[in-house]
């Protein structure tokens, strides 16, 4: 059965840093798409940032404008996983982050972990 596991939520300051970390198992994403969405209180789930696939070592990034410059995504070194490290960090920052998946070819995220909360105080 498929799963995902974010871990590294938690409580900082206006300014600081995070990272969150997701693993993967139960099928291999490993030329899929990894990414990340948040949910704040009261507001819909957006989208965070993304790592996809693009042929042998390659992976494309895409970003939230909101995160852009501050949020860097990179699969990491074990198979399956995925890192976001949060910088700069802001109060509007703080949600529950998703990791989330989705197999090659696929057009929607299939695949959601349980969430990891984050919050920034200012």
């Amino acid at each position: 059965q498929e799963q995902l596991v974010e871990s590294g939520g938690g409580l900082v300051q206006a300014g600081g840093s995070l990272r969150l970390s997701c693993a993967a198992s139960g099928r291999t994403f490993t030329t899929g798409t990894m990414g990340w969405f948040r949910q704040a209180p009261g507001n819909e789930r957006e989208f965070v940032a993304s790592t996809t696939w693009t042929g042998g070592s390659a992976y494309y990034a895409d970003y939230a404008d909101s995160v852009k410059g501050r949020f860097t995504i990179s699969r990491g070194n074990a198979v399956n996983t995925v890192d976001l490290q949060m910088s700069s960090l802001k109060p509007e920052d703080t949600a529950v982050y998703y990791c989330a998946a989705r197999a090659r070819g696929a057009t929607r995220y299939d695949y959601w972990g349980q969430g990891t909360q984050v919050t920034v105080s200012s």
